[in-house]
Formats: structure tokens, C-alpha cells, sequence
């Protein structure tokens, strides 16, 4: 037999997902018969398999030890450097700078060196998260950027302010501003683009279309110049709804392509300037709740920047920054 606790960031998880996580190698058809016949116990007490676990509950399991596994003494996320910019920190949520070149989460190419990789090696060694003490929880990023792409992701350091987080971002309540160097003068210094997006998923790009179509998702982007030169414009862009490559795509569409952008700008040369990626940048996030944000609500009406944006700075000087907003 062995018994868990069920701790802040196990709460809420319903009781079947709670065990699947902690019992790895427990068939599910076996962890349901475990618990109709009370193998399987909730605070002593036969339960259903979608009762909502509360922090303090007790979990027995009456079950074979071959269905436990051994926690290994290495984590895959020391593998990943421990090093990152931080704009931002305090008890429940960090906000990493994310570099371009640098993957959020490990894909077939790369596994061990990712953002959340050197934000959980990072927590570890200040202390702050160790997986010896949860269940289930690990340090989690709430929004992503694209590899190429660089700037503020949000991570949450324990379940409840992941969980306010997501449902925040889905709300619309998290303003996330761009920074972007296209080709070309826009004709309006600064416009709401509205549209139809299409993935095509062989290819992973995406299409802009004037008409809705069965599969398309309406896209809307907000731009503002705020400087030109050289047949060059820094833009700051703010997503309105958030597509796939939405800002690459929707910019090229107009005719005015991110500098630096290999799957929708102008490639070869570009690279002969130095840009071998697209020139966008998330530089800036605000929390603007409209509604209660429980642990997090202290954030609201705070706006946080990267000190720089190193493209903006090459080719624009540092007087833009007394441009933004």
C-alpha cells in the first residue's frame, strides 16, 4: 500500500488523473476496477473517478508495487543550462526573455536545452521547486513564441496561478505587444488588418484569404509605425486575436514582410544584411483583468518591457524606445 497527499498543486485534479500520474504503470482498466472495488481509496472512502481532489486529501492505494515508479535521482532539465534573462519574478509567476534562436518546449530536434528546461533547472537551484515534493505539478509556461521569435513568456510557478494564467490569456485580459522591422513604408502609419487564416499543416505555414472559408480563422492584427528608414519600418504590433505566424503572415500579405523571415519575407537577401531571422519581438506585457484573478490579482495594471530589442537598437538607435507607448 502507499498513500499521497494531495498538495495546493495537485487540488482540483480529478482523483483518476491524479492517480495516472503517480501510478505510471497501472493499466487503465485496472485502475478503474481498483476503484469500484476500493483498492483504491479516497480519505478512506470509496469515490467516483471524477470526484475533484482538495488539498489535504489522502490517496491509498492497495496495488502491487510494480505499479509505482521509482523516482530517478537526475532530471531531464538539468540537462538544460540554468541560465535566463528574467524581466520579472515574484512568488507565482516568472517572465523569462526568451532569446530567438531558442526553443519553448523540447520537439524531435531538440529536447534538453528549451525555455521551460532553464526555468525549471533555474527554480530547482534557487530552491524553489524541487519534484521530490509534488505529485504531479512542474513549473509551466503559459503562453508560447515561435523559436525564431523573441521576447516575454509568461511562466507560472505553481498550479493555481498557471490555471488563472491560462484562462486570462484565453480571456484576452493579458496585452502582449510586438516589436517588428518589416520591408517598405505601410501606407497608414498605423491600422487594424482583419482577415482568414488557413494552415496547411504539410507544409507549417500559413495563408491569408479576403473570404471566410469552412476552415479558415478570422485574424486581426493592430499596427502602429513608429519609425521608417532606410526602406525599413519598426512597427509595434498587437495581436487581437492569436493565430499561428499570425503577425509574419498578416504583414506579408500587405506586401510588407518581416525583415529576416524565411518562410514569408525575402530570404536571401536579407541574410546578406546579417538577418537570418524574422525581426519580431515581443517586448511588452500588460495584466489588464476585467475580472477577479484570485492569487494574482496584485498584477493587475502592471506593464513589464525588455530593456532592448537588439534589432530595433542595430538599425533604429535607441531613440525608439521614447516612441513606445
Amino acid at each position: 500500500m502507499k498513500a499521497f497527499t494531495v498538495t495546493k498543486n495537485d487540488a482540483s485534479q480529478r482523483l483518476d488523473k491524479f492517480i495516472m500520474k503517480n501510478c505510471p504503470s497501472l493499466p487503465a482498466p485496472l485502475m478503474f476496477k481498483y476503484i469500484r472495488t476500493k483498492r483504491i481509496k479516497l480519505n478512506g472512502k470509496r469515490a467516483d473517478i471524477s470526484t475533484r481532489l482538495n488539498a489535504g486529501d489522502t490517496v491509498e492505494a492497495y496495488i502491487s508495487d510494480e505499479f509505482f515508479t521509482a523516482k530517478q535521482p537526475k532530471y531531464d532539465f538539468l540537462t538544460a543550462p540554468a541560465k535566463l534573462d528574467t524581466v520579472y519574478e515574484d512568488e507565482n509567476i516568472l517572465l523569462a526573455d526568451k532569446k530567438q534562436g531558442l526553443l519553448v518546449h523540447p520537439d524531435k530536434n531538440e529536447y534538453n536545452d528549451t525555455l521551460i528546461g532553464r526555468i525549471q533547472h533555474y527554480l530547482y537551484d534557487k530552491g524553489e521547486y524541487s519534484p521530490d515534493d509534488e505529485n504531479s505539478f512542474r513549473p509551466s509556461l503559459a503562453n508560447r513564441i515561435d523559436r525564431n521569435t523573441g521576447g516575454i513568456v509568461i511562466a507560472a510557478k505553481n498550479a493555481e496561478a498557471l490555471r488563472i494564467l491560462c484562462e486570462k490569456i484565453k480571456a484576452r485580459e493579458i496585452e502582449k505587444k510586438y516589436l517588428a522591422v518589416v520591408h517598405g513604408v505601410p501606407e497608414k502609419r498605423s491600422a487594424v488588418l482583419e482577415g482568414y487564416l488557413e494552415k496547411n499543416e504539410a507544409e507549417n505555414r500559413v495563408f491569408l484569404k479576403k473570404h471566410k472559408t469552412e476552415s479558415a480563422l478570422t485574424v486581426k492584427t493592430k499596427y502602429r509605425t513608429i519609425e521608417t528608414r532606410n526602406g525599413l519600418s519598426l512597427l509595434e504590433v498587437e495581436l487581437l486575436t492569436g493565430r499561428t505566424h499570425q503577425i509574419r503572415a498578416h504583414m506579408a500579405s500587405i506586401g510588407h514582410p518581416l525583415l529576416g523571415d524565411g518562410k514569408y519575407g525575402k530570404t536571401n537577401a536579407d541574410k546578406k544584411i546579417g538577418f537570418n531571422r524574422q525581426a519580431l519581438y515581443s517586448y511588452s506585457v500588460r495584466f489588464d483583468f476585467s475580472s477577479d484573478a484570485g492569487i494574482l490579482n496584485y498584477l493587475n495594471g502592471k506593464r513589464f518591457t525588455v530593456k532592448e530589442v537588439w534589432f530595433a537598437e542595430k538599425l533604429f538607435g535607441a531613440g525608439y524606445r521614447s516612441l513606445l507607448d
